[in-house]
């Protein structure tokens, strides 16, 4: 459901008029637009980190339910936080992806640091779904920026995924979403392929195996396939420490650990959706947990708060804060 800023949200059976608490901002952008975004910044004077929130597939700056939940957190730990558009659903030119809306999420950045002081060092990129499509974009496209990236059910392949879409009997509006920003389907020609593929974070993956970048899918996402979450690990490891492909084939068809496959170990932080599988190399992790097309919020953002810039990832579990932030499903 879109949320527009004349309707409070509800979070886990409460009103919340998230509304009072955050503002709405225009940023300039360098090609001579404004992009709006939504904006929150604790009164604090000292340096402080900074959430940056990606809105899903379908969505707008202002119509996401995880708004509320990042907002939250950002209140209880003293964080900001900006919801930027980058420019808008992902069915113009300019956006799913592209040049343009890279753009605009860096100068997003760069606008928040303007604000407030920002601790450069802690700087924290977060989505699902559509969202999750941008996360892993960004930190391919600019890891240079970032402490730490939580991606959740995210789209790594938009050609593919296409394709899985024109396969599914519940493609809903997804097909004419990526034809609109692509102008054509994506398996139309070459060209238009070459573009999907720029605008897939398979296409730069590789550029942030320095950044520590957690990738999350649920294994019962019917709508994107886990093995996107799978693929966008392999882009990143190196080769000895990818997943092998028909490993990968065999646990989407049946959703069973192949044999040669370790089952994870449980982690308090996903409650109930707990880790099903999960690999490690180096600065990135790859988990699949027991649930669907949605984000654990206290898992990512627990996770997130531990890592700085420019050192390695932080796996072990530390000071856990614990806080309502309602609900975990998202829409793409």
């Amino acid at each position: 459901m879109a949320i527009s800023l004349a309707t409070p949200l509800i979070t886990a059976g409460v009103l919340v008029d998230w509304r009072a608490k955050m503002n709405r901002v225009e940023i300039p952008c360098s090609d001579g637009t404004t992009q709006p975004a939504m904006w929150f910044a604790p009164a604090t004077s000292g340096p402080k980190p900074l959430l940056v929130g990606l809105h899903t597939w379908s969505s707008r700056y202002d119509t996401e339910g995880q708004i509320e939940q990042f907002r939250a957190w950002c209140e209880h730990r003293g964080w900001a936080f900006v919801h930027p558009d980058f420019r808008g659903p992902n069915n113009t030119p300019q956006s799913m992806g592209s040049d343009r809306a890279v753009q605009d999420v860096v100068e997003a950045v760069e606008w928040a640091k303007k604000q407030t002081t920002v601790d450069e060092s802690r700087i924290y990129l977060i989505g699902a779904s559509g969202g999750g499509h941008m996360t892993l974009q960004m930190a391919g496209r600019h890891p240079e920026i970032w402490a730490g990236a939580s991606a959740w059910c995210g789209i790594t392949d938009i050609a593919r995924w296409y394709e899985e879409l024109e396969a599914s009997d519940k493609p809903y509006h997804y097909l004419d979403f990526i034809k609109g920003a692509l102008g054509v389907a994506p398996t139309e020609n070459d060209s238009v392929h070459a573009e999907a593929w720029k605008r897939s974070p398979l296409s730069s993956l590789h550029r942030c195996r320095s950044l520590p970048l957690d990738i999350n899918h649920g294994i019962f996402d019917f709508g994107v396939p886990f093995m996107h979450a799978l693929r966008a690990f392999n882009a990143v490891v190196p080769a000895e420490d990818r997943l092998d492909e028909a490993g990968m084939n065999a646990y989407l068809a049946t959703r069973t650990l192949p044999t040669n496959w370790t089952a994870a170990r449980p982690d308090a932080a996903y409650s109930a959706k707990q880790p099903l599988f999960r690999r490690i190399s180096g600065n990135t992790r790859v988990t699949v947990f027991n649930g669907g097309h949605e984000i654990v919020p206290l898992a990512a953002l627990n996770w997130l708060a531990m890592q700085r810039k420019g050192q390695a990832a932080v796996w072990d579990a530390g000071e856990f804060t614990d806080i309502d932030l309602g609900g975990h499903e998202v829409g793409k």
